[in-house]
């Protein structure tokens, strides 16, 4: 009996270790364009595993089919104006997007396919930035600061209303300090816990879906307003990594990128002075420990399979934002299109 228990032992570890996740070592990536127009594309996220959402400049709004390549947009008009979108987020029934600029828009999947406005906020200095949700039921949306505070807004009803923090409930922001919409992922949420990254380097931490808040601070160069925390991705609550830099002088790789494995409480500047420079937009790759990691700007796209410590450069197409359908499968939206990124091996 010791010896048959000896064996299911041996054999459960064996098996364990077999399924252990770990880099995919991809060396080349395919780029198929899926979508083309006039537009610029900052915000893409999947509604589930065949249907990707997008939202960006002269109201343009829609959905990529992933099986069939269909494409469907639209344009928002609010009265006489087109808003310009920058944020899009999405719970198991609703889809939710999010202008920038004043008044900041932010639309509800309403009946019959239509789009419900669900809050307007107007006034000087009003810009947000980005937007995710916790679950079904909850979600946020951050703006640049303005009266002393980072602008919150926050929905407890699936999105039907949103309610703006007080400044009394968030940490005291820098002058000037705010987000950067230029991938919408300056927000990452892993469970109850949220991170926003700002353009002072600086990040908003919450362990309870914004009920409460402290700031930690990332080596991130900062010192101009073009300079920051661009994007921000979580592998687990533990391990984060941060990217950014200063799109002026995107060739500039000092001080750009750094990695967490405490929750954001403390940071390690990563692969300093060596390319990649400047990226806008920086994610996780599914199944590989946090190994791989992808980061795009319009200077192309770059990977790491050692959590960041090395990069190298699979293609000089550029794009502002992306999304993992799976651990080989991407979309990356940009200037003018969104295109289907296949990883591979070969």
């Amino acid at each position: 009996m010791k010896k048959i228990v000896a064996i299911l032992i041996f054999a459960t570890l064996i098996f364990s270790c077999t399924e252990k996740e770990s880099s995919h070592k991809y060396t080349s990536v395919a780029i198929q364009t899926v979508f083309e127009d006039s537009v610029s594309i900052r915000a893409i996220a999947f509604l589930d595993a065949n249907t990707l959402a997008l939202a960006g400049s002269n109201g343009v709004y829609g959905t990529v089919a992933v099986n069939s390549g269909t494409v469907r947009t639209s344009q928002m008009k609010y009265h006489t104006s087109i808003p310009e979108f920058r944020a899009v987020s999405h719970t198991a029934t609703d889809f939710f997007m999010l202008s920038a600029g004043n008044p900041a828009l932010l639309y509800k999947t309403g009946d019959n396919g239509r789009m419900d406005l669900v809050y307007k906020e107007e006034g000087e200095g009003v810009f947000y930035d980005s937007m995710k949700f916790w679950n079904d039921r909850e979600g946020i949306a951050v703006g640049d600061t303005m009266d002393g505070c980072l602008s919150v807004i926050i929905t407890r009803n699936g999105g039907q209303s949103w309610k703006k923090l007080s400044c009394d409930k968030l940490p005291v922001a820098k002058a000037g300090e705010g987000a950067f919409a230029a991938s919408n992922t300056n927000i990452e949420i892993v469970g109850d816990h949220i991170w926003i990254a700002t353009t002072e380097s600086r990040i908003f931490y919450s362990p309870d879906m914004g009920n409460t808040w402290q700031v930690y601070e990332a080596p991130i160069v900062n010192k101009q307003p073009t300079q920051g925390i661009y994007s921000i991705d979580f592998y687990d609550s533990e391990l984060g990594i941060a990217f950014g830099g200063d799109y002026t002088k995107p060739e500039d790789p000092r001080n750009n990128k750094a990695i967490t494995s405490d929750g954001g409480q403390t940071w390690k500047i990563l692969a300093d002075g060596n390319r990649p420079g400047y990226k806008s937009c920086v994610q996780f790759i599914p199944n590989s420990g946090g190994e791989d990691i992808v980061a795009v700007g319009f200077t192309g796209i770059s990977y790491s399979s050692d959590m960041g410590d090395s990069w190298k450069e699979l293609s000089e197409e550029g794009f502002y934002t992306l999304r993992f359908l799976n651990d080989s499968v991407a979309y990356a939206a940009g200037k003018n299109r969104i295109s289907r990124l296949t990883f591979r091996t070969e």
